[in-house]
């Protein structure tokens, strides 16, 4: 199973979203507040701008689309 990371930040829709998702599907993931210090200094080495972000294994997906979240995440 691939170990999954969700970049958000507060107020943020499409990251509640892609959070809901994940929690609806049973998906085990962690979550990382890029507005901390830790996740400043986390996401800051991925060099993407906005969120949400999820870090799928070794493969990015910027923004969250349940299609491209799919097939990544089965690949």
């Amino acid at each position: 199973m691939k170990r999954i990371i969700l970049y958000t930040m507060n107020h943020c829709p499409h990251c509640q979203a892609a959070k809901r998702y994940l929690e609806e599907k049973k998906i085990p993931f962690r979550l990382c507040n890029i507005k901390t210090p830790a996740g400043q200094k986390e996401f800051s080495k991925l060099n993407m701008r906005g969120v949400p972000v999820l870090k799928i294994g070794d493969q990015i997906l910027n923004g969250f689309n349940i299609k491209n979240f799919n097939k990544l995440y089965q690949d």
